[in-house]
């Protein structure tokens, strides 16, 4: 797959504080990112609302089932587990 870069200007602090909720996720920015634009292309539409838990003692794996479980409720669940895993996977080794 050809890569191409993205850009986006942010305010300073957002992008910390985004940078910050991204690895509490478990999940680098450029993940987060991919796996949103892939979910929008798919459904057309902004589909899903991402939250944190508010405990900072809630570990990684506790906040990926929460999002999970608020995506379902919402009725997006196109994503499995599996191609979220793979995108995690292509994320680390600096892939799309």
């Amino acid at each position: 797959m050809q890569q191409a870069t993205f850009s986006v200007r942010m305010d300073a602090n957002l992008k910390k504080q985004f940078d910050s909720l991204c690895q509490d996720f478990g999940m680098n920015t450029t993940t987060a990112i991919n796996i949103f634009a892939r979910a929008v292309v798919k459904q057309r539409k902004i589909p899903f609302e991402i939250s944190a838990l508010n405990n900072p003692s809630d570990n990684a794996l506790n906040v990926f089932n929460t999002l999970r479980t608020q995506a379902e409720n919402n009725g997006v669940s196109d994503l499995s587990l599996d191609e979220i895993n793979d995108e995690i996977k292509r994320s680390r080794l600096g892939v799309d």
